[in-house]
């Protein structure tokens, strides 16, 4: 009988024990430092706040995310080193960013003319989650650049605008005369394959450029953003259809030995508000980007144009020449090229001719 009593209590004492540990594990906050790529002003870095919160009341307060503005602990271009070695948890900003480590980058968040293909945003992110795209994507990062990083793919912010003009622009000749400021990387050479002079700069940089007379013309993201960093101050020619980044997606990066300490429901939590913030991100885009040109045009008298036709052909052609060439250089390139080009096959038809209905339908709006 004391036999039996002493193997209850021991049992008694192993699932307290139990219990105390799973209750500390479930009361263990977990916190992340995450450095971002944009200031604290822009509409992407309130959608990381936004993202940040969202973790924190999924995971009931057992996650806290800091969410820190370009420059806070390192600069933008720095953000991929700064999560690989720990000295920040995670980052924000686009792989295009890392192309200078491997090329394969750029085909990831700015795709130029979708790869040369015609891919546009939605469909791009659909060859990510459905074509093969997030398995390479996380290739690139664990064999292409060979970095200690878990990457999320989550805010699809374009299509970009082709930029800001101080003078209008009627031809390719006319931008052949101009200094401009491009995303870094193969985007730049696709530029220069035109003859066009490109230049890369971070985000804060330009528009003093500009004032100082550095550079003629630039690109950043869209209406809203451009708005908060001034761009309407400097220029006052836009012209909104742009093929360098038709599409573009910004993206969580993750310290891969901090992914991997998590417990898995922590790690469901932030993969499912990763795809909410991808929803919203479409949404908030559209709103907010919409309302700031329209304040653009009647507050700042800046005038809207449409990108001269010529640019179409001669973009693509570039681009596929950069593209090619880049191919014949680097194997993981061109296994993430072919794997665009194999599913825009499909999609790109079906995608671009459904979609010509709200061409036509905007045609005759009343709001046109």
């Amino acid at each position: 009988m004391m036999k039996i009593s002493r193997r209850l209590s021991v049992a008694i004492s192993v699932l307290a024990l139990t219990g105390y540990t799973a209750l500390a594990q479930a009361q263990q906050v977990t916190r992340l430092k995450i450095q971002t790529a944009v200031p604290t002003a822009s509409i992407y870095f309130d959608l990381m706040k936004r993202f940040g919160d969202r973790v924190d009341k999924m995971s009931s307060g057992r996650i806290k995310m800091e969410i820190l503005p370009d420059g806070a602990v390192v600069n933008a271009f720095e953000i991929l080193d700064a999560v690989d070695k720990g000295v920040v948890d995670g980052g924000f900003a686009w792989t295009h960013y890392w192309s200078g480590k491997n090329s394969a980058a750029a085909l990831f968040s700015n795709p130029a003319a979708g790869a040369g293909t015609g891919m546009d945003q939605l469909s791009h992110m659909a060859w990510l989650m459905h074509g093969g795209g997030n398995a390479l994507y996380e290739k690139l990062y664990a064999e292409g650049i060979k970095v200690n990083i878990m990457p999320f793919m989550m805010q699809p912010m374009g299509p970009d605008p082709f930029g800001w003009f101080k003078s209008p622009i009627t031809s390719i000749a006319d931008m052949k005369k101009l200094k401009y400021r491009s995303p870094p990387g193969l985007t730049g050479e696709i530029f220069k394959e035109m003859g066009i002079n490109a230049v890369a700069m971070p985000g804060g940089e330009i528009v003093p450029a500009a004032q100082r007379g550095v550079i003629d013309a630039a690109e950043w993201i869209g209406p809203a953003d451009d708005m908060i960093l001034g761009f309407h101050t400097v220029f006052k020619h836009y012209y909104l259809q742009g093929l360098h980044q038709s599409t573009d997606v910004g993206e969580l990066l993750i310290n891969k030995t901090i992914w991997n300490k998590l417990p898995a429901d922590q790690k469901a939590i932030i993969e499912g508000a990763v795809m909410a913030t991808i929803a919203e991100t479409y949404t908030f885009n559209v709103q907010r980007n919409a309302v700031a040109l329209d304040k653009l045009k009647k507050d700042h008298k800046v005038v809207v144009h449409d990108t001269p036709k010529e640019f179409f052909p001669a973009f693509i052609k570039a681009t596929n020449v950069v593209y090619d060439r880049e191919a014949g250089r680097n194997p993981l390139f061109k296994e993430v090229l072919e794997s665009q080009r194999a599913f825009a096959k499909t999609v790109v038809p079906y995608w671009t001719k459904i979609n010509g209905l709200y061409l036509n339908l905007g045609v005759d709006s009343p709001n046109k």
